[in-house]
């Protein structure tokens, strides 16, 4: 009772207790969370904050890290012809590889709302996220390899080009010196002496292997020995060998196959006059030729090597190439968030619309894509964010010989740093570049995040 009356008395000094209590206890639960989050706050700071201003210290020193040479590495980034094109392809990652992804992922993302099975259908599209790029590397630069035996992509090239234009099937037959014939600059072959209707002429090749025939070639010797009536042109195009040895060089022998599906020409002043397909014991003939000489020429088809498919690693296509492989790995991800943006739209506004008259076409351009804006946007600017740091991928599948073709801002500074360059001052440099280009887009997405939050 008597408290009572001094506390009532007194009011100042117990709000003074109160407050000193509150004080103490928000500086313990202070404590308390400081103790919680210094262990993230010294990896943060360890892993990215020293890491950060190490760099950015190291780039202004010399490859040896003793001299100081202020802004010089900056200066020799932008004259290295090899940086310039690492910006290059970083800018072609940067627009091309986040455009295509977002739009594959917003198509996908309407199209999987249509399929029966929906779930399985985007297990499928995300399950490459969860190959690492490493492994995902190897198996695209042996999807990419130039050997149709190796490639699974150039097969599928190599058997298209092969059903519509047959490969020649005489790609090593070659003619010998001192024999008839002579090799021209596009690869053909013409005798040596002029022929004239009524004669029968031998053209005989090597370097194809009896085992390599087609299964249709007959001996040759039969149609060697064939008398040409006067009006006519006769010949054989045959394979002057013969198993085992034995037999003469420029002659047909009883035991030498002819070449079947050959082509040969008929020259005259140096225009084709006609052309024959030799038969399966290689002969060919030519009728209702003029009276005159006439060249025999085996055109440079017949000896054509046979097509191997597109070079995807060459210095051409590789970024290309890398760039198909990034969006095998990152179209599910981009697929999965846009369909939960898209999972959020008011369906009475769609059904409207139908209700109004318009198309899914209309609806997926007037009112789908603008509702679904601002998840493309943070979509969109997180794959800028990854594509500029893009390392794995483009040090994996490209090849030694065209690496500095396919190398973006990250490559060129592992490669400066530590792949021989061994001038960690330029690698720096480097670093601090590609970080500048990062943080913008980093900025612009935790801005956008946190108005959505509000």
């Amino acid at each position: 009772m008597t408290t009572t009356l001094i506390e009532k008395a007194n009011p100042a000094p117990v709000a003074q207790a109160d407050q000193d209590r509150k004080r103490r206890a928000r500086r313990r639960a202070r404590v308390g969370a400081l103790a919680f989050v210094l262990p993230a706050l010294l990896l943060l700071g360890a892993l990215v904050v020293y890491p950060v201003l190490f760099s950015i210290g190291r780039s202004f020193f010399d490859a040896s890290g003793d001299r100081f040479v202020g802004g010089d590495n900056y200066a020799e980034m932008f004259r290295d012809p090899a940086t310039l094109k690492a910006v290059r392809n970083t800018a072609i990652w940067v627009v091309v590889a986040p455009t295509l992804l977002t739009g594959l992922g917003l198509v996908l993302a309407v199209l999987v709302e249509k399929v029966r099975w929906a779930t399985a259908f985007k297990l499928l599209l995300f399950m490459p996220m969860a190959v690492s790029f490493l492994a995902a590397g190897i198996v695209f630069r042996l999807a990419y390899d130039e050997d149709p035996e190796k490639g699974v992509l150039n097969a599928a090239v190599v058997s298209v080009h092969d059903a519509f234009k047959s490969a020649s099937s005489y790609p090593t037959a070659r003619a010998r010196e001192g024999q008839g014939l002579t090799k021209g600059a596009d690869g053909s072959y013409g005798t040596t002496a002029a022929v004239s209707p009524g004669d029968t002429v031998g053209l005989g090749l090597v370097g194809v292997r009896a085992e390599d025939l087609p299964p249709d070639a007959r001996p040759a010797y039969p149609a060697a020995t064939r008398k040409a009536s006067a009006d006519e042109l006769r010949g054989v195009v045959y394979l002057d060998f013969t198993r085992g040895g034995g037999g003469r060089q420029g002659e047909v022998d009883r035991d030498e196959n002819g070449l079947p599906q050959m082509s040969v020409e008929a020259v005259r002043d140096g225009k084709t006059v006609a052309s024959a397909t030799t038969a399966a014991d290689g002969s060919f003939r030519f009728q209702g030729l003029d009276e005159g000489s006439y060249t025999m020429r085996l055109p440079g088809s017949n000896f054509a090597p046979p097509y191997e498919g597109i070079s995807w690693l060459g210095p051409a296509l590789v970024t290309p190439a890398i760039i198909g492989a990034y969006l095998w790995i990152w179209t599910g991800f981009a697929m999965v968030l846009i369909g939960a943006g898209l999972a959020a739209l008011p369906r009475d506004t769609l059904e409207a619309a139908r209700m109004d008259g318009a198309n899914e076409w209309q609806i997926f351009r007037r009112i789908t894509v603008p509702l679904l804006a601002p998840v493309l946007t943070v979509v969109f600017v997180t794959l800028v964010i990854n594509v500029m740091k893009v390392f794995d991928l483009v040090y994996v599948i490209a090849p030694g010989p065209v690496q500095e073709d396919a190398t973006v801002l990250a490559t060129q500074m592992w490669l400066v740093s530590f792949g021989g360059g061994n001038n960690q001052g330029l690698g720096s440099a480097l670093g601090v570049l590609l970080l500048l280009l990062v943080v913008p887009a980093m900025v612009f997405n935790v801005r956008r995040f946190r108005r959505s939050q509000r």
